[in-house]
């Protein structure tokens, strides 16, 4: 009798805390459809900037996330009241309450956004349009609040105002941004967060590739997979990632810099560490192809993967697909010399060039530039870099809205 009222007593513990409240509920009920609740409203913004200059440091020492701005840009979020008051203040530590659902639930997205300095020393960010409509998707996934795109991209570029000194100059070099939410509520329940936080903090940063392109070997992964669907691979949330790390070390011991992450039973190829995958390739019909996996839900949606397909079909010179393709595709496109180029592509690299990939103990060797054997980058590969840096760093026109002087 004991057994059984203890037995009953947990099952009712576990399913109090499993099942969403009657709060919970409400919490997110008010914050989608509810008018009353204040927006984030960047007229608002209170500016209170660190008397503490931090030493710049040197172009040729930065490090990518080592060094950090002398502020930060915080906003809070309260379930029923809405967005607080933005504030750019010193950089420093949060403080949370240890029972904050961020800690136990993964309650966490972000965004990696640049800011560069162009030729006339003005400040300029690459489509932030998207990067703000990803960062309230991802928040949308894991029921963390919305924001209005256009308020938090007149925060940020305040922001970069008040902390101009740290974006340095040169092509190559820009400021990091990352813009980060999480679900701040005291409570160790498993529902809807009723508290939130955004906050940006900013880190200069070279280029990926200091001494110029340096192509990566891949390890094809299925043993583990980096997402699935109608899970959080579409959603830029921390959750994604600390499970990827142990898989990279594995790889990093057997001599590759990252892994192909596949999935299914027929391996289909999706993301290269955590950058988007591209191949360039003659196609079976014999068509010049650049191929990317389709956005099925499993694939982040990166800023860098719209902008390459972008201008690759502005060009028109080869076909451009969203497709679902294999390793077996990449296996017979290998064997029979169709392969031309590989590479991944992200915020913080543009595109980092593949020359060879190592899948169930055979090594797919990808050719990089035939006419020059010094290169470690195929010459679409480094015309897309160069298109997208131009644009970037305001030296030639890209499509509207692109390229955003701050």
């Amino acid at each position: 009798m004991f057994v059984q009222r203890t037995m009953r007593q947990a099952i009712q513990a576990h399913s109090a805390i499993s099942r969403p409240s009657v709060y919970a509920s409400k919490v997110l009920s008010s914050r989608f459809y509810s008018s009353a609740l204040a927006p984030l409203d960047a007229s608002k913004l209170e500016i209170h900037p660190s008397k503490n200059h931090k030493k710049l440091q040197e172009n040729k020492d930065l490090v990518f996330g080592k060094t950090f701005t002398d502020n930060m840009l915080v906003v809070e979020w309260e379930a029923g009241k809405g967005w607080g008051t933005p504030q750019i203040k010193e950089y420093g530590k949060l403080q949370l309450d240890p029972s904050a659902v961020v800690f136990h639930y993964a309650f966490e997205c972000f965004e990696g956004m640049k800011a560069y300095k162009d030729k006339d020393g003005k400040t300029r960010l690459f489509r932030p349009d998207m990067n703000m409509k990803r960062f309230n998707r991802s928040a949308n996934r894991i029921a963390l609040p919305s924001f209005e795109n256009d308020e938090l991209v007149k925060c940020i570029s305040e922001f970069l105002k008040v902390d101009d000194r740290w974006i340095p100059e040169g092509r190559g070099y820009s400021l990091y941004l990352r813009p980060t939410m999480i679900g701040t509520q005291e409570s160790l329940g498993v529902g809807a967060s009723n508290k939130a936080m955004i906050f940006v903090i900013a880190s200069p940063v070279g280029p990926y590739f200091p001494s110029g392109f340096a192509a990566v070997n891949l390890l094809a992964t299925s043993e583990k997979v980096r997402a699935w669907p109608g899970g959080t691979g579409d959603a830029k949330v921390g959750g994604n990632y600390a499970p990827c790390i142990k898989p990279q070390l594995d790889a990093n011991k057997e001599g590759y810099q990252q892994n192909l992450w596949l999935f299914g039973g027929d391996h289909q190829v999706t993301e290269v560490g955590t950058m988007n995958c591209f191949v360039y390739w003659k196609n079976e019909k014999g068509e010049a192809e650049l191929v990317t996996p389709a956005l099925d839900g499993s694939i982040l949606p990166g800023v860098t993967r719209d902008s390459i397909l972008s201008l690759a079909r502005q060009w028109g010179e080869f076909k451009v697909s969203e497709r679902k393709f294999t390793m077996k595709d990449l296996v017979k496109a290998d064997k029979e010399g169709r392969i031309i180029e590989m590479f991944g592509a992200g915020t913080a690299c543009i595109v980092c060039p593949i020359k060879k990939i190592h899948y169930e103990g055979h090594d797919i060797h990808v050719p990089l530039d035939p006419s020059d054997k010094t290169s470690q980058a195929g010459k679409l590969t480094k015309r897309i870099n160069d298109a997208i840096m131009d644009i970037q760093y305001g030296d030639k026109e890209g499509p509207k809205g692109w390229s955003v002087v701050v």
